[in-house]
């Protein structure tokens, strides 16, 4: 069964760093472009930031400069290191990857997230 699974979530404190993974596994042939998303309670979830196959990244304003956002192909894992993080990025991380199976489906797939808490 293909699946992402995202770990690396916690509670760390305002102007601290944490840094996510999430990892594809389950007959993945290839995956195109990546991302994080984030949602916090009573809130839309929203695009934090996007990486594509050849490396190309996009963030959200309120991330530019914190946030950076990496990929390993070799292990379909992609990461979101955050720094310098405040209150207002508490939130359930999901990542989402545009994904192609051994058998020949292509589409998107999301993890269940991890909880990022920035609290003192």
């Amino acid at each position: 069964q293909v699946q992402l699974v995202e770990s690396g979530g916690g509670l760390a404190q305002p102007g601290g760093s944490l840094r996510l993974s999430c990892a594809g596994s389950g007959g993945i042939f290839s995956i195109y472009s990546m991302g994080w998303y984030h949602q916090a309670p009573g809130k839309q979830r929203e695009l934090v930031a996007t990486i594509t196959s050849d490396n190309n990244t996009n963030y959200a304003d309120s991330v530019k400069g914190r946030f950076t956002i990496s990929r390993d192909n070799a292990k379909n894992t992609v990461y979101l290191q955050m720094d310098s993080l405040k209150p207002e990025d508490t939130a359930l991380y999901l990542c989402n990857a545009d994904l192609k199976t051994m058998s020949g489906r292509r589409f998107f797939l999301w993890g269940r997230g991890t909880q990022v808490t920035v609290s003192s």
